[in-house]
């Protein structure tokens, strides 16, 4: 099923109803990248990104990081330490609104 990304589905399926593939979980809103910073809550992962701010007062760069509690469906496999995509969703508890999308190749 399309979910409007240019995201691959993943082989594996779910009966999870908050899955955007398998599932009735619509996305919108902006998509993130970011690196997985923790796995142990059940269904939700941390993603963690790490961004430059300018300082006028400085004139230099600080790096900011931020952490997004994100919904992660059984058919998806992620560990800590991966890049992910997330996309955001409509609010799945207090303080989850974004839903892993896909894993990203690369040199992580």
């Amino acid at each position: 099923m399309a979910i409007g990304l240019n995201a691959t589905e993943p082989e594996e399926t779910c009966s999870d109803e908050n899955c955007p593939f398998h599932g009735s979980l619509s996305v919108r809103g902006q998509t993130l990248e970011g690196t997985v910073a923790s796995t142990q809550m059940d269904k939700t992962v941390v993603v963690e990104r790490e961004y430059d701010v300018f300082v006028p007062k400085y004139d230099r760069y600080m790096k900011r990081r931020s952490r997004v509690p994100a919904h992660c469906s059984p058919c998806l496999d992620v560990e800590e330490g991966d890049e992910v995509r997330i996309a955001e969703t409509r609010p799945l508890s207090k303080t989850k609104s974004h839903v892993v999308v896909e894993t990203l190749e690369g040199d992580a």
